[in-house]
């Protein structure tokens, strides 16, 4: 009997060539690690052997994987008619999103609770990110060069080092490998004069494969921020525009002696304009004044593998990111800050035994910061040592990882994460984990001019998880609740300098219960998902026990698809507690609930037009206080890829 989940599509009872362990059905290993991967009634089968990286640096099925993982792939992309990759993110467990104003305004992400920065993201293997601000510009990434998005949730710097508090995130740009050229393409206009397009080419002949591609979106925006409380003539009522411009390549080849060979360049460029403010300390007016920013991302990356003997895989990669941005004000040049990260790694995996894999890697990053703003210090060097050992036994699957890295600012950190696994029936399977991380401070925290604390030291955290998951012919479903401790958290304190600025005055405790379930009933795809946190501020004083900024209570998302002949149809709601702005919780942001709906329809097997109402009940909400998000808002695309 054929599962009815469409992530289960193609597999059976009794097809041997799936069968992990004999007492486990094949589809409920997809899950039982808590691993998801979005349906899409029209895609291409997927299977348990499918790989994924993210959660343990090497290749592994998705069936293996004992981390709370989320694949995103491109059928879900262009299924959900997402026009950024916040769009996609949202829907994630435990991932929440501050927006500064709509369409290509600042973003922030907080996973299970952490900070915004507490999140590493890789873009091909490389990391990404600016080094001054610690954040990076997902508002700026374009997601129709995208392939498919990996979001590994719970700590892992055991095996990235600085940044994974809250996890990882990795997106893999649009790669080829199919017989012959394969053009692809898509333009799209809707509300506020809203156009995007994109096109590309993708192949290969068996040795070797590339993709090219190119994106381009702008907008007029909305007007990103609404009147200032104290005096609202500060802020002016317009439209604040966004336009981005972007190119991927990415291409590979294999040697008849099994070496492979591949390399990715990726280049963004954006135009924002927003409604900026100052304080004139001097006269203790505030003042408004007209800004717009340019920002470019570069991530160029190469990687060779390569097998010298049957059991032993040395996999090389090194990769460079540059996040350039310049800021105007009134149309004159104000400041520019450039940052550059330089990275390096070499792996090492040896197959011990079938199901046990001991992995040994060295990790080298350099990163620099140039800027109009005269920074304490423009540079510093890690390097990080990591082993981790995956195995299996009878019902029991483990994952065991140590790292060591060293700091040229903050001297040595040892980090590690222990994950276990039991299969309590054929198709329920229990797990457990424990992890730490650190996070060394940005060079905005530590040498910003007027703000910045060269005497901070690095957050530290560790964290508890247990897990239940299954999947039944009926259906998928998966429970994980943890608590992550954080200390040293960096926060800001007015008691430094005339200004005050960030310091190691934080501690935090963040508990947290994800639920996970989809079926197919009726004809239609159920996927929802809910996210229920306690993020407490656990530092002494008037703060203690109020809840972290910007972290909503309660997430909760339902997504309902059908395709009916030559048609699809399908709806989603998201939904989000109150949460507060500020550490003292005395800026309440409330609680929305928005309603997208959307539908396409196959003019041919390669064409087809989508159309989309987002914000359906023209909800008037914010994620972030004062900030305005869009209204009800049409969008209308038509697609080509060539079979």
């Amino acid at each position: 009997m054929q599962y009815p989940l469409q992530m289960s599509r193609g597999w059976h009872d009794g097809d041997p060539t799936l069968i992990r362990k004999p007492f486990i059905r094949p589809a409920a290993l997809a899950l039982l690690g808590g691993t998801s991967v979005s349906p899409f009634l029209a895609a291409a089968p997927l299977t348990l052997d499918e790989q994924v990286v993210t959660a343990t640096r090497s290749e592994q099925p998705v069936r293996a994987s004992l981390a709370a993982t989320t694949v995103i792939d491109r059928e879900e992309i262009e299924r959900s008619q997402a026009q950024s990759v916040p769009d996609l993110l949202r829907k994630v467990p435990g991932v929440t999103l501050s927006n500064n104003g709509g369409p290509g305004k600042n973003t922030t992400l907080f996973m299970r609770g952490t900070e915004s920065d507490h999140v590493l993201v890789l873009i091909n293997g490389v990391k990404v990110g600016s080094v001054s601000a610690g954040l990076t510009a997902f508002q700026d990434l374009p997601v129709e060069l995208i392939e498919r998005i990996e979001v590994v949730r719970g700590p892992r710097s055991s095996l990235y080092g600085s940044e994974a508090i809250g996890g990882v995130i990795q997106i893999f740009t649009r790669k080829g490998g199919k017989e012959g050229a394969k053009p692809w393409f898509s333009a799209g206009y809707g509300t506020h004069d809203s156009y995007e397009g994109s096109a590309g080419v993708s192949g290969g002949d068996g040795k070797a494969w590339y993709s090219l591609g190119v994106s381009s979106q702008d907008t007029d925006g909305i007007n990103a921020k609404k009147p200032e409380r104290f005096d609202p003539t500060i802020y002016e009522p317009d439209s604040d525009g966004y336009r981005n411009n972007s190119g991927n390549l990415r291409a590979g080849y294999r040697f008849d002696n099994g070496l492979e060979l591949d390399g990715t360049a990726l280049r963004s460029q954006a135009h924002n304009d927003y409604d900026g403010i100052y304080d004139e300390w001097d006269t203790g007016r505030r003042v408004g004044f007209r800004s717009n920013s340019d920002v470019e991302q570069t991530v160029l990356g190469g990687r060779a593998r390569y097998s010298p003997l049957e059991p032993w895989t040395v996999t090389l990669q090194v990769g460079r990111n540059d996040d350039k941005s310049k800021d105007y004000r009134d149309g004159a040049f104000d400041t520019r800050i450039d940052t550059r990260r330089d990275s390096a790694a070499w792996l090492n995996d040896f197959t011990l035994a079938d199901g046990h894999v001991l992995t040994a890697g060295v990790d080298w990053q350099h990163e620099q910061v140039s800027s109009t703003k005269t920074f304490g210090r423009d540079s510093r060097l890690n390097r990080g040592w990591f082993a981790q050992y995956l195995g299996e036994h009878g019902r029991q699957d483990w994952q065991l990882s140590l790292r060591r890295d060293d700091n040229e600012q903050f001297g040595t950190h040892d980090t590690g994460n222990a994950a276990w696994g039991y299969a309590l029936t054929d198709a329920v399977r229990f797990s457990l984990s424990y992890g730490t991380a650190f996070k060394a401070p940005s060079f905005n925290e530590l040498y910003y001019p007027g703000y910045g604390n060269p005497d901070l030291d690095a957050e530290t955290s560790e964290s508890f998880e247990a897990g239940l998951a299954g999947q039944h012919d009926w259906g998928r479903w998966s429970i994980n609740a943890y608590r992550t401790h954080v200390d040293d958290l960096i926060a800001y304190d007015s008691t430094l300098g005339l200004y005050g600025g960030p310091n190691n005055i934080g501690k935090a405790r963040i508990d947290g219960l994800e639920l996970v379930l989809g079926s197919q009933w009726l004809g239609w795809d159920w996927n929802a998902n809910a996210t229920f946190l306690d993020p407490q501020n656990r530092e002494s004083g008037a703060n203690s026990g109020n809840d972290l900024p910007r972290r909503a209570r309660e997430v909760f998302n339902l997504d309902l698809d059908r395709r009916i002949g030559r048609f699809g149809i399908g709806a989603t709601l998201h939904a989000e507690g109150r949460s507060y702005n500020d550490l003292a919780n005395r800026e309440r942001v409330a609680g929305y609930a928005t309603v997208d709906l959307r539908g396409e329809y196959w003019l041919a097997e390669e064409w087809r037009l989508q159309a989309k109402v987002t914000n359906l009940l023209d909800a008037d909400y914010e994620t972030a206080l004062d900030y305005n998000q869009p209204g009800q808002a049409v969008f209308f695309t038509v697609r080509y890829q060539a079979l």
